[in-house]
C-alpha cells in the first residue's frame, strides 16, 4: 500500500507539531510521500509564514526595510530546528535566500520559501529524502499545471527515493522560473502527487477531525462527516462550506484515489473519508439522511411573471441574455408556468440594477417583475434524499414550526441536494433547525 500525505500549516507550526507529525508517520509505513506546508499559527494572534513572507515581499517592492519580518520568518525555522534536533545548516539558507531578494525577486518565489524550508526540516526529521517541488511539478507558461509530465516526473524521482518529503503549494514553468498556486495550493501538491503515483489513499491531515456536518461557529459541536460523495462535497463547498476546494481534489477524483481527511490532533480520530461512492455496507452504516448542510447570505431573488409565458418559445433565453450582457452569474433558476425566478448573487447588481429591469422590460415585456433582496441559500446536501420518501416534508415541516418562512425551492437533477432560500435574518436560524433534523435517525 502507498499513501500521501498532507499536512496543512497548523499542523507545521512548531518543533512540538513537528512531533506529532513524526509520530502520524511512523504508525503506518505506507505513508511515503510526504507533502508539507509552511509553518501556520501557534496560537491566536501569530502570524501564519506565508503571510509574513507576502509583507516581506510588499516591503521590498516599495523600498520599504524588511529585514525585521525576515528575521522574524528565520526565527520560526530556527525554532523548529533546535526543538527538533536537527544538524542541517539552515543558516546558509537563510543566507541563500537572502542574497536572491531584490525587487526583480518574483513574488512567487519569495512566498514559496516557506514551504521549502519546512519541507526540507521535515525531511530531516523523517529521515526521507527532500525533493523540491520545482523538480518535478510543472506549469505551462499559461499558469495551468502540466498534468502528465508532472506525473511522469515525480514517478521517475520514486523509482530513486522511495520516502520522500515535497514542499506544497508550488512548481516550476519550463524555464525554470518560481510558480504558486493560489492560496491553499498546498493541497493541490498532495491531490496531484496522489494521482501521478495513483496511490491507495490520500490522507489530508488539519486541526480539525474531518468536515463538519455544519458550520461549527453556528452550531455548537457539529458531527463530523464519516463518508462523503466527492459530488456531495462539490455541492457543499460550492455553497460555502470551508472544505476542500473543487481543484483541490480534481486529480484524486479523476483517478478514483480516497480522499482522508484526519486530525494531527488526533490521530485516531477516524475523519471523513471522500470517496466517489459507496458500497452498500458503508452506506448502510449511515443512519443520517442528510450528509451536510451550508449556505451563503446576501442574494437576490428577481421574479419575472407574463401571462401565457409557456406558450412563448424563446422567453427565458432572451432573459438569460440579458444577464449575460450585464455579466451577472446566475445562481439558479426555480420556474412555473407563468413566471421564473432569477437568483444571483447580490454583489453583482450593485449599482446596476435599475438598469438590470428596465433592460429586461424591454427585452421581455412582461407583466411585473419583482425583486426580492436579503435573500440567504442554504443546501440541504445528501445520499439518500432521492430514496427517502418524505424527506422534503420534513424539511418543511421543520422549518414551518420554527416560523421560518421559505422564498425559494430547488432540487438538484442528481436529487443529492435540495436547495432552499430564506430571509438573510433567518439564516443561522434555518441552519440550526436542518443541523437538529439532520441528527434525527430515518
Amino acid at each position: 500500500m502507498l499513501k500521501v500525505v498532507k499536512f496543512g500549516g497548523s499542523s507545521l507550526a512548531s518543533g512540538e507539531t513537528f512531533n506529532k507529525v513524526k509520530k502520524i508517520i511512523e504508525a503506518d509505513n505506507s505513508r511515503r510521500i510526504v507533502v508539507v506546508s509552511a509553518p501556520g499559527k501557534r496560537f491566536s494572534g501569530d502570524t501564519k509564514v506565508t503571510d509574513l513572507l507576502y509583507i516581506c515581499h510588499a516591503h521590498i517592492k516599495y523600498n520599504a526595510p524588511f529585514d525585521d519580518v525576515l528575521s522574524k520568518i528565520e526565527d520560526r525555522y530556527r525554532e523548529i530546528h533546535a526543538s527538533c534536533g536537527l544538524s542541517q545548516d539552515i543558516e546558509t539558507e537563510f543566507l541563500k535566500i537572502r542574497s536572491t531578494l531584490s525587487k526583480k525577486t518574483s513574488v512567487d518565489y519569495i512566498v514559496s520559501r516557506g514551504e521549502y524550508l519546512n519541507a526540507k526540516l521535515m525531511a530531516e526529521y523523517l529521515g526521507y529524502t527532500f525533493v523540491d517541488s520545482a523538480e518535478w511539478l510543472v506549469f505551462n507558461y499559461n499558469g495551468k499545471v502540466d498534468f502528465d509530465k508532472s506525473y511522469e516526473n515525480l514517478a521517475k524521482i520514486m523509482e530513486t527515493y522511495p520516502k520522500v518529503v515535497l514542499p506544497g503549494f508550488y512548481g516550476a514553468t519550463p524555464d525554470g522560473n518560481i510558480k504558486t498556486f493560489s492560496r491553499g495550493g498546498s493541497d493541490i501538491t498532495g491531490a496531484i502527487a496522489a494521482a501521478a503515483m495513483n496511490v491507495d489513499m490520500y490522507e489530508n491531515w488539519t486541526d480539525v477531525s474531518g468536515i463538519m456536518t455544519a458550520d461549527p461557529r453556528i452550531v455548537e459541536n457539529p458531527r463530523p462527516i464519516e463518508n462523503v460523495t466527492f459530488a456531495e462535497l462539490r455541492e457543499l463547498s460550492y455553497m460555502g462550506a470551508e472544505v476542500l476546494h473543487e481543484e483541490t481534489v480534481f486529480p484524486v477524483r479523476q483517478k478514483n484515489i480516497p480522499l482522508f481527511i484526519k486530525n494531527t490532533n488526533d490521530m485516531n480520530a477516524r475523519g471523513t473519508l471522500i470517496m466517489e461512492g459507496f458500497d452498500e455496507d458503508e452506506e448502510s452504516k449511515n443512519v443520517h439522511f442528510i450528509t451536510g448542510i451550508s449556505g451563503k447570505k446576501n442574494y437576490s431573488i428577481i421574479t419575472i411573471a407574463k401571462n401565457r409565458m409557456n406558450e412563448e418559445i424563446g422567453y427565458v433565453r432572451k432573459a438569460l441574455e440579458v444577464f449575460e450582457n450585464f455579466q451577472i452569474p446566475i445562481e439558479h433558476i426555480p420556474s412555473s408556468i407563468d413566471s421564473f425566478s432569477v437568483v444571483v448573487a447580490s454583489k453583482h447588481t450593485e449599482g446596476i440594477m435599475h438598469e438590470l429591469i428596465s433592460a429586461l422590460n424591454d427585452r421581455l415585456k412582461p407583466d411585473s417583475i419583482d425583486i426580492a433582496n436579503e435573500i440567504s441559500l442554504i443546501a440541504i446536501v445528501g445520499r439518500k434524499l432521492a430514496s427517502n420518501v418524505g424527506i422534503a416534508g420534513k424539511i418543511f415541516t421543520a422549518l414551518g414550526e420554527n416560523d421560518i418562512n421559505i422564498r425559494m425551492i430547488e432540487q438538484g437533477a442528481d436529487e443529492i441536494n435540495i436547495i432552499i432560500g430564506v430571509d438573510d435574518i433567518n439564516f443561522k436560524k434555518t441552519i440550526r433547525v436542518l443541523y437538529n433534523l439532520s441528527e434525527v435517525d430515518e
